[in-house]
């Protein structure tokens, strides 16, 4: 299980590599990549600062892996979250899960995701041609977490 809560850019065919270097057990590998997108709502987006609390972050990072590794039979998984300025069309998340079949690999990732979204401590600040605002937590991203309890 890797866990990483970094500035700097990542590869991910290079991620994908590593967790499955030298496994031929594997028959399922999810993924899920979160980028800056250029528009949000009707306004233009030029740059999204992420902030964080480092060790908070990391555990409750480590703490959402270690749930969906007892959920299901997963092999590995990578979790890597950015911080710091970004722009239109960086990565600022992955999800790797690996497992012996799909549905794992899929349900996984998918909880992974919905958990990260609402309890990561990360917040977003957009700077838009409107001017700058702090991205504020969505119900809908409450509800989809809260179908897996």
């Amino acid at each position: 299980m890797r866990i990483s809560v970094q500035a700097e850019d990542f590869d991910i065919g290079e991620e994908i590599s590593k967790i499955r270097h030298g496994r031929t057990d594997l028959g399922a590998i999810a993924t899920f990549t979160g980028l800056v997108r250029d528009i949000h709502g009707d306004h233009v987006i030029r740059k999204m600062t992420l902030e964080h609390f480092p060790a908070m972050a990391e555990k409750e990072l480590l703490k959402i892996a270690e749930q969906s590794m007892k959920r299901w039979p997963l092999e590995d998984l990578t979790i890597i979250h950015r911080y710091g300025p970004l722009y239109p069309g960086d990565n600022i998340v992955l999800v790797i899960t690996t497992s012996h079949h799909r549905e794992a690999a899929f349900k996984a990732a998918q909880f992974i995701m919905d958990w990260l979204k609402t309890d990561a401590p990360f917040w977003k600040k957009e700077e838009t041609d409107m001017g700058e605002h702090w991205v504020a937590a969505k119900e809908d991203d409450t509800k989809k977490r809260d179908r897996w309890t």
